[in-house]
């Protein structure tokens, strides 16, 4: 069982995702994340082709987890898609922000079967 206020990221680990996407790991990590400009982020992937290892910070809440896995999988998959589905040709940082947020509250709880339902409202 793990601790309340904690998403369990077991059901994230080789996860495979709508689009030919393999979610590789999801992990906790201490260390402090970076974006792509050097700012502090909640959240950090790595893609290799079709191979996605995410990264959260380990004080985020429940809630804070979800909305960055919503956000990490939709960033990454529109990074390594070759044909961008209409949906997400426009999008940048804040749009995938925003999308992040309204799938947590549509959706609710990041989970595997809510993360392919979100790709596959944006055409993935």
């Amino acid at each position: 069982m793990h601790a309340v206020g904690v998403l369990d990221l077991g059901p994230f680990q080789h996860l495979q995702l709508r689009g030919g996407f393999t979610l590789v790991e999801v992990r906790l990590t201490a260390q402090p994340l970076l974006d792509p400009l050097d700012r502090a982020a909640t959240a950090q992937t790595i893609i290799r082709a079709s191979r996605f290892h995410i990264f959260l910070r380990a004080d985020l809440d429940e809630r804070e987890m979800s909305v960055s896995l919503y956000h990490e999988v939709l960033e990454a998959a529109t990074v390594a898609m070759e044909q961008l589905p209409a949906a997400v040709v426009q999008l940048n940082e804040g749009d995938f922000e925003q999308a992040a947020q309204a799938a947590h509250r549509r959706l609710g709880m990041a989970s595997p079967e809510t993360l392919n339902q979100m790709l596959a409202e944006f055409g993935f």
